[in-house]
């Protein structure tokens, strides 16, 4: 069976308030986006891993890999005008590889590239999942109070945090099942890749499996400062 990680790294990372994107800054003296890769590679040597970079950022990608003597074997796929549109850009170029392959038995995670901490019981769980035959996606319960904004303008309302969980990556999917869901038109409704399945209403089974909180995503300059503390004080798996 043929494993591929397809990390999406061609934000901006505006919110991070530096020049540099966010995927590119240093996580204790190293590029967030190589751990990321780094965790499938442990995971499994023989995963093809895609990256998604913007055509801008290529050639700093590159220098990264020099400065750092990073030699994970890698392709890259330009990114595109939205998330929707870079991650389709790797599934066709996955595609067109696979060729008369492509009805085989083929995995494809899509991890986003600012989560470095991902684990490998996250990895492995939501890869059997989609070995099984299902889309497999990783959530924490809500544990913060949540309240939904009411359509009318009238104020807000309070909502039960325990029907609510955080989604994560990686999200994990047979070929065939992903492949058809990025055949439909672009929507402002897709939030992840579990929704763009979900809107294709392609017949596949949803797995949850559990995440972490540690498999945050790196947004602003707290969320820096958090993966910093959790690489100190934890022993990861």
């Amino acid at each position: 069976m043929k494993k591929y990680a397809v990390i999406v790294a061609s934000g901006k990372g505006s919110r991070m308030g530096t020049s540099v994107p966010k995927q590119f800054l240093p996580l204790r003296g190293k590029p967030i986006l190589m751990y990321s890769m780094e965790a499938f590679y442990k995971y499994d040597i023989d995963i093809k891993i895609v990256i998604v970079i913007s055509e801008d950022q290529q050639s700093f990608w590159y220098h990264l890999c020099r400065t750092h003597h990073f030699n994970i074997p890698h392709e890259i796929v330009a990114g595109g005008e939205t998330r929707f549109h870079s991650v389709k850009n790797a599934l066709d170029m996955i595609e067109n590889k696979l060729g008369n392959q492509k009805e085989e038995r083929t995995l494809i995670a899509i991890h986003d590239g600012a989560r470095p901490l991902v684990n490998q019981k996250i990895i492995d769980t939501t890869f059997k999942a989609a070995g099984a035959g299902m889309a497999a996606c990783p959530v924490i319960p809500a544990v913060d109070s949540i309240r939904v904004k009411i359509h009318n303008g009238a104020g807000t309302r309070r909502v039960d945090r325990d029907e609510y969980l955080y989604v994560q990556t990686p999200q994990v999917f047979p070929s065939r099942t992903i492949f058809g869901a990025y055949l439909q038109p672009y929507s402002e409704r897709f939030t992840d890749d579990m929704s763009v399945v979900e809107l294709s209403r392609r017949k596949c089974l949803i797995k949850i499996v559990e995440g972490s909180y540690e498999n945050i995503k790196i947004t602003t300059p707290f969320d820096l400062a958090a993966a910093e503390a959790f690489l100190n004080t934890t022993c990861r798996t």
